[in-house]
């Protein structure tokens, strides 16, 4: 398994816009990749600004490129979801998964 990781940054006042974009369509979306296997979303509101990070799941690189394309590393910002974000990763990291306890 392959562990995806991003991270976010916006304003407090996007940042309930954005966690509900990220909660009702670009994560759902996500499903239609087939070897997706599941997301965390991780929120910390700091005194500036809001931190988001994304650790999505995939079977293989093989289904992360089905899912960002053949340049797999680039991250996959909707242009909704750079509306509300104030910076984010340009790329995004990917893990060997070695361990998962659910």
């Amino acid at each position: 398994m392959i562990s995806r990781l991003w991270h976010g940054w916006t304003r407090h006042e996007n940042a309930d816009a954005y966690e509900e974009l990220l909660r009702s369509e670009v994560l759902p979306g996500i499903h239609r990749v087939k070897g997706f296997k599941g997301a965390h979303l991780l929120r910390r509101d700091n005194k500036d600004e809001v931190e988001f990070v994304t650790l999505t799941i995939f079977d293989s690189i093989e289904a992360v490129k089905e899912f960002a394309g053949e340049d797999y590393e680039v991250a996959v910002v909707p242009p909704e979801a750079r509306k509300l974000l104030a910076r984010f990763d340009s790329r995004s990291a990917h893990y060997q998964t070695v361990l998962r306890l659910d």
